[in-house]
Order: C-alpha cells, then sequence, then structure tokens
C-alpha cells in the first residue's frame, strides 16, 4: 500500500458533515498522513483520534500554506468541504487553494460524493503520480 498526504479541510457549515465522512472512512484514512487547516485539524483529531498534521486557520494563511505544499510537491490530493452558500472573508484564499489544485493535478473533492468516488477509487492505495503539465512556454515567453 502507498501512503498518500491527504490534505483535509471544511468552512464552518461543513465541518460537521467532514468529520461524519472522516469517521465514515476512518479505516482508510488511517493508513495515510492528514494535513488540515487549523480548527478542522484540530476537529478531526479530537473527534476521531486520528493523527493530524495541522496547519493554521484558513483565515490566517492556512489555505495558503496547503496551497504551498501543493505547489511543493507535498499533497496528493486534497479533500475540501466548501459552503457555497456563505461568503467567506478569506473567499480570495479559497479561489487560490482551488486554483493550485487543479493547475498541479492534484485528485480535488469539493462535496462528499466527490470525496466518496476518490476514496472508493483503485488508484486511492496505489501510487499514482498524476501527470504534470510542463509550465516552460510559460515561463519562457517574452514579456
Amino acid at each position: 500500500m502507498y501512503r498518500k498526504n491527504l490534505a483535509l479541510v471544511a468552512h464552518d457549515n461543513r465541518k460537521k458533515d467532514l468529520i461524519e465522512w472522516v469517521k465514515f472512512n476512518r479505516d482508510r484514512l488511517s493508513k495515510h498522513k492528514l494535513i488540515c487547516t487549523g480548527t478542522t485539524g484540530h476537529m478531526v483529531e479530537e473527534m476521531t483520534g486520528l493523527s493530524v498534521k495541522t496547519l493554521k486557520s484558513g483565515p490566517l494563511g492556512g489555505d495558503q500554506q496547503m496551497g504551498a505544499l501543493i505547489v511543493e510537491g507535498k499533497i496528493d490530493m486534497l479533500i475540501f468541504f466548501w459552503d457555497p452558500m456563505q461568503p467567506q472573508p478569506h473567499d480570495v484564499d479559497v479561489k487560490a487553494l482551488l486554483r493550485i489544485s487543479s493547475l498541479y493535478n492534484i485528485p480535488t473533492a469539493c462535496n462528499r460524493s466527490t470525496a466518496d468516488f476518490i476514496i472508493s477509487s483503485i488508484l486511492f492505495e496505489s501510487s499514482y503520480v498524476p501527470i504534470r503539465e510542463s509550465f516552460d512556454d510559460y515561463l519562457n515567453r517574452n514579456l
């Protein structure tokens, strides 16, 4: 089995849903390294007993820390239960995190159904390296 680095993030109104999802998938998730933003990480650890690496709270820079880990290749997938019905004070950070996850082509779930599909994939337990787009043309463009 290949141990993955899983990023878990949830907005306040979705933390309960994420905790329930983690509890339901506890056995599968316990085989991997969990990395969470602030409050979410503390809640996951406290309510599931799983070990979690906790970053700053999202609005205090945790979303940006998570994005940096994605850029560095230290995150294999992002499970982000976000709340599309509530404005977020750090909405630009949320959009940047989702943009980076797409840019670096890591599996990203923004709701429970997609998270269920990702975790039930045969690729979840195996080594999987997503195809990375070359940014050479962008970097070598004439300014």
